[in-house]
């Protein structure tokens, strides 16, 4: 899958009661996995031991894990439920009908243990054939491998393409710009919906400000 070394390759199906079965998940996800996912596969294994590169500081190793859907949408919420189980960091590729779409956690080390993990926000691909997914496999080491297919996959919502800048201030800036659209898609619906016009000048007044952070 995705042309990865034949040295990487894992291909072992994982159940998908494994991720739900005597764990306290609600039943809307329960229901997500039984409902909208055929099967789970582990495609490939990305770590020092299976490719040419180095150990990263941050990444021992990158999981590959292809999602085999009955129709073309998944829930949110399963991605991180299973991102919580697996203490890696993980590439998914979603398949159904021949389409395939990748999505990429930025997952980091939480506070409350060594293998836990916490998703702060997921990026992925628009669908398309499988066999275009415009992903490729650049770095010297595994947090450098890691790092590329966030930005491959999150494309110009981390910015422009040869910018130097860290992943984890990338994705900073990317959640504020986030929070920023929200206010002001909020804002908007209140000052259309604003009879009395100094409240609604008022409201418009605090969009430009907000439109003006958004610009910088």
């Amino acid at each position: 899958m995705l042309g990865l070394p034949a040295a990487t390759e894992f291909n072992t199906r994982i159940p998908k009661q494994k991720f739900y079965e005597n764990l306290t998940i609600s039943p809307a996800l329960k229901r997500a996995f039984v409902e909208q996912i055929k099967l789970i596969y582990w495609r490939n294994k990305l770590a020092a031991t299976t490719l040419n590169i180095s150990a990263g500081e941050q990444v021992t190793e990158l999981e590959v894990f292809e999602i085999q859907l009955k129709e073309p949408l998944l829930d949110e919420a399963v991605l991180r439920q299973i991102d919580r189980e697996v203490p890696y960091h993980i590439l998914f590729v979603l398949t159904c009908g021949g389409k395939a779409q990748a999505w990429i956690g930025y997952k980091q080390a939480a506070a409350s243990g060594v293998n836990a993990f916490k998703v702060d926000t997921y990026y992925h691909t628009d669908w398309m054939p499988e066999d275009e997914l415009p992903l490729r496999l650049d770095g010297l080491t595994t947090d450098a491998v890691y790092e590329s297919f966030v930005r491959q996959i999150a494309g110009d919502k981390l910015g422009e393409a040869g910018v130097t800048e860290d992943l984890q201030a990338s994705v900073e800036r990317d959640l504020q710009r986030q929070k920023l659209e929200k206010e002001i898609a909020k804002l908007e619906k209140q000052a259309r919906a604003e009879k009395q016009p100094k409240k609604r000048f008022e409201l418009y007044q605090k969009l430009q400000n907000l439109k003006q952070k958004l610009q910088e």
